[in-house]
């Protein structure tokens, strides 16, 4: 485990590790603890159960030197922030957007680890008979719009690309599980569908006109995180940092064994077809699992700034959304064509 917490996180760990024994409040300038106390367990998220099923395909699930009190199928950034209030749930998995969404309201959390994605991992999916072909053809039209989800960043930041303000269009407000019915029955012109659900949204209305736009616009992030209440406890911060690790090496296990995952979750537990399941996984992004956050924390800044110029959000420092005790874990974990 020592290894794994690197360089930074080692200084000081005994006294951390008896912190963690005794339980006293653990400071967020503190030295991540050694070793995860007995007794220890983490309630983790695990959209559709996605995140639990590649792990035990991995082999890594038995790696765990804790014990998981839950898999709760929690994935909108919205419903992640809620179960976090609620105590229900230990640790996210969520793009950019909601630790913004969250300090906006007032909730402390932070980001612990991360995955740099290169591929759009959102597409616009027009209606039936749409005519629109471009994102510049938005204009005076409605779409589907979260604000506290990566979809509602992507969408505007095509806008801007595009040159047009969100005074332009009209903003839907959904949330992203209310997307493909929105569209289904007309009631938006465009929603930012994940790659995911585009093979079989087209194969069910393609015929009848719908259709995609696709852009290089990108949610770089792919991101755990935590509450600061749970980063305080030294035994729930020992366990977040060793399953950082092993986080990492699933993603990388599901990128290098595509027809596994393909036939174990997509076909599977998802019910969609072999055929379509290549289709998603062809739009997958390879893991990236940075030695450093620099870019990350630029790209959070930049995102809180378009918020605030939209008056979504009030400006702050993004970098207070990072935790960089847990920096350097992920990357350490995986080949060195994994972090850049």
């Amino acid at each position: 485990m020592q290894a794994l917490l690197g360089t930074g996180a080692a200084l000081g760990l005994s006294a951390c590790a008896t912190a963690a024994a005794s339980g006293p409040a653990l400071s967020t300038t503190a030295a991540l603890p050694s070793s995860v106390p007995a007794g220890t367990s983490l309630k983790i998220a695990s959209y559709l159960g996605a995140q639990q099923l590649q792990l035990q395909l991995a082999g890594l699930l038995d790696n765990l030197p804790f014990s998981v009190a839950g898999w709760p199928s929690i994935g909108a950034g919205p419903d992640v922030i809620n179960a976090f209030r609620a105590r229900s749930l230990d640790l996210g998995n969520n793009a950019g957007i909601p630790p913004i969404q969250a300090r906006y309201q007032g909730y402390d959390a932070r980001i612990v680890a991360l995955d740099l994605t290169r591929k759009p991992t959102y597409v616009f999916a027009t209606k039936p008979h749409s005519d629109i072909q471009a994102v510049d053809q938005f204009a005076g039209r409605k779409l589907a719009f979260s604000q506290g989800q990566a979809q509602g960043v992507v969408l505007l930041r095509a806008l801007k690309q595009a040159g047009l303000k969100d005074s332009d269009v009209t903003l839907v407000p959904l949330t992203s599980n209310q997307f493909l019915t929105a569209l289904e029955a007309g009631q938006v012109d465009i929603a930012p569908l994940a790659v995911s659900q585009v093979p079989a949204y087209l194969n069910r209305y393609g015929s009848d006109g719908a259709h995609t736009i696709t852009t290089d616009v990108v949610d770089l992030l792919n991101l755990l995180w935590a509450p600061a209440s749970v980063l305080a406890d030294p035994g729930k911060a020992a366990a977040i940092a060793a399953f950082i690790p092993i986080w990492a090496k699933g993603l990388v296990w599901v990128y290098e064994h595509p027809d596994a995952w393909n036939e174990d979750y997509y076909v599977k537990t998802q019910n969609i077809s072999p055929a379509q399941a290549k289709q998603v996984t062809a739009l997958s992004n390879k893991p990236l699992l940075p030695t450093s956050w620099a870019e990350a924390i630029a790209w959070e800044q930049e995102t809180v700034d378009l918020l605030a110029a939209g008056g979504f959000v009030k400006s702050f420092k993004a970098d207070v959304l990072f935790d960089r005790r847990f920096e350097h874990l992920a990357a350490a974990a995986v080949p060195a064509q994994y972090r850049s």
